[in-house]
């Protein structure tokens, strides 16, 4: 009776949909609505930071995020009428884990996102260190990289509102300033320090400063390349371990034997405990996936 009832539910919300949109595939008016809604609540820096990966052609497809909706609510299926051999639950447990794709979409383009920023901060440190050999002046310098057509926004536009607020203010200070919130790396913070003493003690022989100060860049972008070579590796083993945590109900029921194992689940308090047991690994799950997509490069 609940098979059949779910059923006629599936079928009746099909029916509606279809019916609303004048036949239009109703995967695609699925997707559209809840990129509607989420246009309409998400916050502004986030819709740039998805513009930026679409540029980038990073985005999953439609086709992408198709499986990942299969995938998702298979496994989640699997394990979840495993543990409880009740199709309500099962139904459950997989239309929750689907509603986490966005969640994890969100993390993937903040990831991408990151190491764009890091690798434009990288091109922007670099180059101004070199174009300042030759012009001996910061502002001079960061007017050489923003001609360069090397940099991108959003960190090309934040070059020429430090040109601007320098030429306005008659210095650099209010600039830098500027530049190293917005952009909180430690090789941003450390060179624009650099050129900040220079500018106010006049230094006549910046060469060797500024060759030092290069190779500790290098230094630091090797360390954060190391550093995402690292995660990649640890984050395949963590998602292998997190879901071979959630197959361990299967040892018990081998132990116990099914017959066993559905028996106990007519107890209340070991049906809230498998519940807890999900919940937690999961969260252990989700705590891993966002480590993996944390910023790159900001400390």
């Amino acid at each position: 009776m609940k098979m059949e009832l779910i059923i006629l539910w599936i079928i009746g919300i099909y029916v509606v949909s279809y019916r609303q949109n004048n036949g239009e595939n109703v995967y695609r008016f699925f997707i559209t609505q809840v990129k509607d809604t989420y246009d309409k609540f998400a916050p502004y820096s986030y819709k740039e930071v998805r513009e930026k990966v679409k540029s980038l052609g990073q985005d999953f497809t439609t086709k992408q995020y198709t499986s990942q909706i299969v995938i998702f609510a298979g496994v989640a299926g699997v394990i979840s009428y495993l543990y409880f051999y009740n199709v309500v639950i099962t139904v459950i447990y997989a239309l929750i884990a689907v509603a986490f794709i966005p969640y994890l979409a969100y993390l993937r383009y903040q990831k991408i996102y990151s190491e764009f920023i890091f690798e434009q901060i990288q091109i922007y440190t670099t180059n101004v260190i070199m174009e300042f050999t030759t012009t001996q002046s910061f502002v001079k310098s960061l007017e050489g990289v923003r001609d360069s057509g090397i940099l991108e926004d959003p960190v090309l536009q934040d070059v020429k509102t430090m040109i601007d607020m320098s030429y306005q203010n008659g210095t650099i200070d209010e600039s830098i300033e500027f530049f190293n919130e917005k952009y909180p790396f430690y090789m941003v913070k450390n060179m624009n320090q650099l050129f900040l003493q220079i500018t106010k003690e006049g230094a006549k022989d910046s060469g060797e400063a500024l060759e030092n100060m290069s190779q500790d860049i290098d230094a630091l972008v090797e360390g954060v390349y190391r550093d995402q070579a690292d995660r990649k590796n640890f984050h395949k083993r963590f998602i292998t371990f997190g879901l071979a945590l959630f197959l361990l109900v299967m040892a018990m029921q081998f132990l116990l034997g099914t017959d066993s194992y559905i028996e106990l689940l007519d107890i209340w308090y070991v049906q809230l405990i498998l519940h807890a047991i999900i919940i937690i690994n999961s969260y252990f799950l989700l705590s891993g996936e966002k480590y993996y997509n944390a910023d790159v490069g900001v400390e």
